[in-house]
């Protein structure tokens, strides 16, 4: 599956705004504005993965690349960005 360059730079750009990270962002060489992470987002969504719930795929692939302790409801504000970025 072929994951349009665009969409992953919109979902970069928002979740380094977001920056659900916070302060330990700086703390992560290899970061690169949250590529890896806005791939695998795009990627679980687009596959219909967690039962296509893009909150829970957000808090999963956050939690999971971070070791993190995101709620869904942390995650709520940007799942519904992305859905408006794959319309």
């Amino acid at each position: 599956m072929s994951i349009p360059e665009k969409q992953i730079k919109k979902v970069m750009h928002l979740l380094t705004k977001w920056n659900p990270l916070g302060d330990k962002a700086s703390t992560v060489h290899d970061l690169d504005n949250y590529k890896t992470e806005a791939i695998d987002i795009l990627f679980h969504i687009g596959l219909g993965g967690f039962n296509n719930n893009p909150a829970l795929v957000i808090r999963d692939v956050l939690n999971e690349a971070f070791d993190l302790e995101l709620s869904l409801d942390d995650c709520l504000d940007a799942a519904g960005e992305i859905k408006n970025i794959l319309k």
